[in-house]
């Protein structure tokens, strides 16, 4: 969820409110304040725009940085289905991640089970991989793979890597061909072990993001930032220790985590949603420390449940799925 961003972010924490009105649900586009979200989720940008999965609602909603204005790119609001199309034509069930190549979004459209591309120009999707409604962990070629709602998705311009969430494993989906193959992970066996390929075990993947060379996953209920090498698909834990919860900042294993689930990278630091604690961390790649960047706890309306996190280079975006709203961090 999020792109890479490939110089340092100098963020302090301080959060606002970017889009929407906290505790206003609705689907209705305009400007910023006017404009009503239905439990957002997933969050990119391509430099230029934020692109949201609006998830109760079944769209695909825009937001032009400089104005704040929010449009609806792709789906028809509260009509969950399946069908490729344009625009509205368009529908998801639960779209939860997605990416940008910055020509095209990709979603992981969890409910279909299926890994769906919309053409930003036009609003075209169409289907990339999965069986809509067919679960399974079959690697394949467009609708002969499976998948068992997918969860979290980034790309490195030709390749997408998909959190697995239910088979509890990362999934690589070669774009040009729709081609799937299992990256990491044993499918339908849950875990924190570290090694290579099905020797690695995750528990529920939630957000990835990629540097270029490595993807990092947030191991949802192992509680730990999970990396992986491209090229190997080697699995090792850079912060969290697996299976124990909390929110102590620190090095390595010596940090914990609560439910970790959105996740992006400036290229030398990572950025992490907690939704449990309503706060967002920062981990140092180099290093394995973790701070607490901005925190809810204790705090009126910071966050509340924070999901999908996300940079224009400049600053971080928060798809505040409680508040229905967009923060941003400065």
């Amino acid at each position: 969820m999020g792109g890479s961003i490939q110089r340092p972010l100098a963020v302090t924490g301080a959060v606002s409110t970017f889009a929407g009105t906290a505790g206003s649900i609705g689907t209705a586009d305009g400007p910023t304040a006017t404009a009503r979200f239905n439990y957002l989720h997933g969050i990119t940008a391509d430099g230029t725009n934020l692109y949201i999965t609006d998830q109760s609602s079944g769209t695909i909603r825009k937001v032009v940085i400089a104005t704040g204005a929010v449009t609806t790119l792709a789906g028809s609001a509260g009509v969950p289905g399946s069908t490729d199309g344009t625009g509205t034509a368009a529908k998801f069930y639960l779209p939860e991640g997605i990416t940008t190549d910055g020509t095209n979004l990709f979603v992981a459209d969890r409910n279909n089970n299926t890994v769906r591309k919309i053409v930003i120009a036009s609003g075209a999707v169409t289907t990339l991989a999965g069986n809509p409604g067919v679960p399974g962990s079959t690697d394949g070629t467009g609708t002969a793979a499976r998948f068992a709602e997918p969860t979290g998705i980034t790309t490195d311009g030709k390749n997408l890597y998909v959190s697995d969430k239910k088979n509890s494993t990362i999934r690589k989906v070669v774009i040009a061909s729709g081609a799937v193959t299992t990256l990491a992970g044993k499918t339908g066996v849950p875990g924190s072990t570290d090694g290579t390929g099905t020797a690695a075990q995750f528990t529920s993947p939630a957000g990835i993001t990629t540097d270029g060379q490595n993807l990092y996953v947030a191991d949802q209920y192992s509680y730990t930032i999970r990396k992986i090498v491209i090229a190997t698909g080697a699995v090792s834990t850079l912060a969290g220790k697996g299976g124990v919860s909390g929110t102590t900042d620190g090095k390595g294993t010596a940090a914990l985590f609560n439910g970790p689930s959105g996740i992006t990278t400036d290229g030398q630091n990572l950025y992490v949603t907690e939704p449990l604690k309503n706060t967002v961390r920062k981990i140092v790649i180099a290093t394995g420390v973790v701070t607490t960047l901005s925190s809810g706890e204790g705090t009126a309306a910071l966050f509340k449940t924070p999901k999908g996190i996300t940079s224009d280079g400049t600053h971080l975006y928060v798809a505040d799925y409680g508040n229905q709203t967009v923060k941003k961090i400065k």
